[in-house]
């Protein structure tokens, strides 16, 4: 492990200087655009859904476009290892410059992309690969400026300083959200959907602009500098990061015991949130992008409260302590935002339940991509009527066709295989129309009612969320900084980063929706989160040692 010293030094008490400040103001802005660019694709990933994918039906097209905003989660390890490599070899300041002209070009390219419709299926291939540029993109992004951050600040103010670097995701969300809802108001949603969507995207390239801008005014990090004139700077990261066991060992270690759980409290509040008010519980797109950005501004501030706090008590107590709260809490914390939100749905719910009664033989796994699957079985049938209707189900093993029953009524499903096209299509659409009475009747809404949303309390869940997420993410780049040596830092820390957020986090939401959509309950997609983040407890509990106290020009 590295070097630690007993006391904070003399630096640690001292006002923050100038220079300090600027890293923190250029590196945290730049950060920041980097996230809107990379958050508008999840924000409007249903608008985007219709733009590229059109050629599928609604709950395929949907879940394509998640697993699009997705892909640009998957690539992320690949840019920390590309751009971490450039960063221990030739400097933090010029490598996160280049990941912004790759992360802001692509972003506006998305703008004037044409869709399916224009260019057919090209549409859709362009925009996978605008976002996997933007995926490797942040993976070097934020490593360079977690780390140029935490190696300017002084010993005992590591982790309120790169803090501020922890902020950014989330107020580059919140700066998406306000710009989508500023334009949305302007022209209206119908020229919203229609084109509006384009320009947050193109607004990005005047971001672009500034944040070149102020990145060329930063200098090179104190620590960086004194390795390079000393001749020491690293000529192969890679082989010193994951070649040797005793660098390895660490790396898995801040991917299991760290960033797994931190990411999947990460996205749970900050994206599945989303996902879960217009999905589920069909609350409008703009009342949810409000009360959501309502909830950021209120808790940002608490990164802040907990990178400072942990500079005095340690990094691990307090993510250790927001992955197991998390965990425990997120199933009544969701049945509490349904009875907010659409609280005719809690009271079906409770008076009349779902099932779906069926031969488990004939229901297929309900994920269908690419939309080339056909479903033509009762079970899938009557499932995928259920799901398009957003309603929680249960499954009750059978005999027969398929029966849907609601309350104390039941419903017939028809298997269409082998039936003539015009003959399917009639028994679907009576079929969807009885469901649709049934469901109706049993007092099953539509959307949500405007007048019955509980806005305060909403707000008030959704901030209790956003505080688990300040939890873990405020002390986690000051620990994954001081868990490396100067040498190989940048590439060693943005690794178990980018795969715990890459892909435990960014693939939550289509994970979640693939485990409601196949056992039926609204709520089982917190299964997800809730599994991974107790892991992540337990082995860092275990085996994660405190770092707080770390020397980083001491850490070789």
């Amino acid at each position: 492990m590295p070097s630690t010293v007993s006391s904070a030094s003399a630096n640690g008490s001292q006002a923050m200087t100038a220079e300090e400040k600027k890293v923190i103001f250029a590196s945290s802005l730049g950060t920041v655009f980097e996230w809107y660019n990379f958050y508008l694709y999840g924000t409007l990933a249903v608008i985007i859904g219709n733009q590229f994918f059109s050629a599928l039906d609604p709950a395929s097209r949907t879940l394509f476009s998640l697993l699009t905003f997705g892909a640009g989660f998957i690539v992320r390890p690949f840019g920390a290892l590309v751009f971490g490599r450039l960063g221990d070899m030739i400097g933090r300041k010029y490598t996160f410059l280049v990941t912004l002209l790759i992360m802001g070009v692509s972003t506006f390219i998305v703008g004037v992309l044409p869709n399916y419709a224009s260019i057919g299926i090209a549409a859709p291939v362009i925009l996978i690969i605008l976002r996997l540029l933007q995926g490797l993109a942040l993976g070097g992004e934020y490593g360079g400026a977690a780390t140029c951050v935490a190696e300017h600040a002084p010993h005992g103010k590591r982790g309120a300083f790169t803090a501020w670097i922890q902020t950014t995701a989330t107020l580059g969300l919140l700066l998406s959200l306000l710009v989508i809802l500023g334009v949305r108001s302007a022209i209206g949603e119908a020229a919203f959907a229609d084109w509006g969507w384009r320009i947050p995207f193109l607004v990005s390239i005047v971001l672009l602009g500034i944040s070149v801008w102020i990145r060329l005014s930063m200098n090179e990090s104190p620590a960086f500098r004194k390795m390079k004139e000393e001749g020491k700077t690293s000529k192969a990261s890679l082989t010193e990061s994951f070649g040797q066991w005793k660098n390895l060992k660490l790396v898995i270690l801040a991917l299991v015991g760290l960033t797994a759980g931190q990411a999947v409290v990460w996205y749970t509040g900050q994206f599945y949130t989303l996902f879960f008010l217009t999905g589920a519980l069909k609350v409008d797109g703009a009342t949810a992008n409000l009360l959501i950005a309502i909830s950021l501004i209120i808790g940002t501030p608490f990164f802040i409260v907990f990178g400072t706090l942990s500079d005095r008590i340690g990094r691990k107590p307090i993510i250790m302590a927001g992955c197991l709260i998390a965990a425990l809490t997120y199933f009544p914390l969701f049945k509490a935002l349904t009875e907010a939100a659409n609280p005719d749905l809690a009271a079906a719910q409770a008076k009349n339940k779902v099932t779906v009664t069926a031969d488990p033989k004939e229901c297929s796994f309900q994920f269908n991509p690419t939309g080339t699957a056909k479903f033509t079985s009762s079970c899938d049938i009557a499932k995928q009527v259920l799901s398009a209707n957003a309603v929680s189900y249960e499954n009750v093993a059978g005999a027969g066709p398929a029966m849907i029953s609601i309350g104390d009524r039941s419903i017939v499903s028809f298997s269409s295989a082998g039936l003539p096209a015009d003959e399917a299509r009639t028994l679907d659409a009576q079929f969807k129309q009885a469901v649709s009475i049934v469901l109706r009747e049993a007092g099953y809404p539509t959307k949500a009612d405007p007048a019955k949303v509980n806005k305060p309390l909403i707000v008030a869940i959704l901030t209790l969320l956003m505080i688990y997420v300040t939890m873990v993410c405020g002390p986690i780049a000051a620990m994954l900084v001081e868990m490396f040596p100067t040498r190989s830092r940048h590439t060693s820390m943005s690794l178990p980063y980018h795969i715990g957020n890459g892909w435990f986090g960014g693939l939550l939401p289509a994970t979640s929706l693939v485990i409601v959509a196949q056992t039926g309950n609204l709520y089982n997609g917190l299964w997800y989160p809730i599994a991974i983040a107790l892991v992540t407890f337990v082995i860092g509990m275990l085996f994660v040692r405190e770092t707080k106290d770390v020397d980083l020009f001491k850490h070789d």
